[in-house]
């Protein structure tokens, strides 16, 4: 019998290994279709193309590919590189996307879900976001949120570092799904005072959220937001002008000024002018009126800020009268604020301190140094994150994007000898954004030690 025991529970802890593997298997392999989509999408996104239409087709032979061939990573690997048609040869980088998004869900949902705190043998309780302790089923919408992230952060990095240039849709869509996202998990949380809700030690929600009594925060990222629409309102309605928007005109006089130095010198086509070509993506380098445009820029910020002061005031008189709690010495609402309209917070304020973090620096880089310090599109990306993280995660991957840049171009330096030209700023935060959220128990332990802090930091 003790034998027959000690076999039925391997057995039964096989079947659970294998239920688990299979799991990770399928996110695995929904990764790797989003991976397929990703190559869709930064071939075709740079040269406006659609993404539906028109159908996939060979680029050298314009052979519609059938569903074998678009298989992600198997196809590629059927047809040994090369088009079954034409034997033009496909670029590695098709699997290599497609294997790298796989990977990418299956971690992240292997970090949050492990069931006990361990993945096949592998310990990952000190690794675990808390908020996946609640599990699947309750987080899903959350969950959904991060894939979608991990999707247009990638689709970013590839195009941004061809064309430095990240498209606005890449940024969107991560804002417009955390926004429903958020709210949504609240709804599938039936719970009091986050009852059955794993959240981070001091915090209330899944990201950095105002609380419960903070209806001055509330209010502040109300306001701020609908500054910002109020902005965008002026600008689509050609009330105030786009910053650079003499941009284009300024690059086709310098290509023709600098064109014309080249036909006045004796000898065209000599490699010793001293001058870099005027065309290229590192051409916004050259504008000589940025500290004009950073001033624009201060000007739409303007309704931002003056609504998040007005949003903030209006929200700590709307939830009077205020009373005074003598055991926790706080003052605390008539009204706490819902869980909903915390969590919906929470995510409105990652999206202004992320993209405002990135934008301050942006405008005071452009001030100190008088050319383009960081891209709009760098602002939307952080923006992004910070709506799908919280302004946590994206206020450290914008710290964190700086090392990874640091150690890019060390390696660059050593490994080529020289820097061909500058490197866009967009792929060093979506890479620090990834490895702040895979090893924040490693930055919560340094945070510690740097802040001497005397419990242990939890972030959520």
């Amino acid at each position: 019998m003790p034998h027959d025991f000690a076999s039925s529970n391997q057995t039964i802890e096989f079947f659970l290994a294998a239920f688990e593997v299979v799991r990770v298997l399928f996110v695995m392999a929904f990764g790797a279709c989003l991976g397929s989509l990703v190559n869709v999408l930064v071939y075709r996104m740079p040269l406006g193309l659609g993404v539906v239409t028109p159908a996939s087709r060979c680029p050298g032979c314009e052979t519609l590919l059938t569903w074998q061939e678009n298989i992600p990573i198997v196809g590629w690997l059927m047809l040994r590189g090369r088009c079954r048609f034409c034997r033009t040869p496909i670029s590695p980088e098709y699997p290599i996307v497609e294997a790298f998004l796989a990977l990418l869900f299956g971690a992240t949902y292997a970090l949050l879900y492990a069931d006990g705190g361990t993945f096949l043998g592998a310990w990952l309780r000190g690794w675990q976001p808390e908020w996946g302790l609640s599990g699947f089923a309750a987080t899903w919408p959350v969950f959904v949120a991060v894939l979608v992230l991990w999707t247009c952060l990638t689709a970013a990095t590839l195009i941004d570092a061809r064309t430095f240039h990240i498209p606005m849709s890449l940024t969107t869509v991560p804002v417009c799904v955390a926004v429903i996202a958020h709210p949504l998990t609240v709804w599938l949380l039936p719970m009091t005072n986050n009852r059955g809700l794993r959240v981070a030690d001091g915090w209330t929600w899944l990201v950095a959220s105002p609380g419960a009594a903070s209806w001055g925060w509330v209010g502040a990222a109300i306001g701020g937001i609908a500054g910002i629409a109020l902005s965008w309102g002026l600008l689509a309605g050609g009330l105030i002008k786009r910053s650079f928007a003499d941009f284009d005109h300024w690059a086709q006089a310098h290509i023709k000024e600098h064109e014309g130095r080249r036909s006045d010198s004796p000898e065209p086509d000599s490699p010793g002018l001293g001058e870099e070509s005027p065309e290229g993506p590192d051409l916004w380098t050259k504008y000589p009126h940025a500290r004009r445009e950073m001033l624009r820029e201060l000007f739409y910020l303007a309704p931002a800020i003056g609504l998040g002061f007005l949003g903030a005031a209006v929200g700590v008189h709307l939830a009077g009268p205020w009373s005074f709690d003598i055991v926790s010495g706080a003052h605390l609402p008539a009204t706490p604020v819902p869980l909903w309209l915390d969590a919906l917070c929470g995510c409105l304020m990652g999206y202004l301190v992320g993209g405002g973090v990135v934008w301050l620096w942006r405008i005071l880089g452009s001030l100190g140094v008088g050319k383009e310090a960081l891209g709009m599109g760098d602002v939307h990306l952080m923006a992004a994150v910070g709506a799908c993280l919280g302004w946590i995660d994206a206020v450290l991957g914008f710290f964190a994007a700086a090392f990874v840049g640091v150690f890019w171009t060390l390696l660059t330096k050593l490994t080529s000898g020289r820097l061909d030209r500058a490197m866009p700023f967009g792929p060093y935060l979506a890479i620090g954004t990834v490895l702040v959220w895979f090893c924040k128990p490693l930055i919560e332990r340094l945070l510690g030690v740097i802040l001497r802090a005397e419990y242990p930091i939890s972030l959520p």
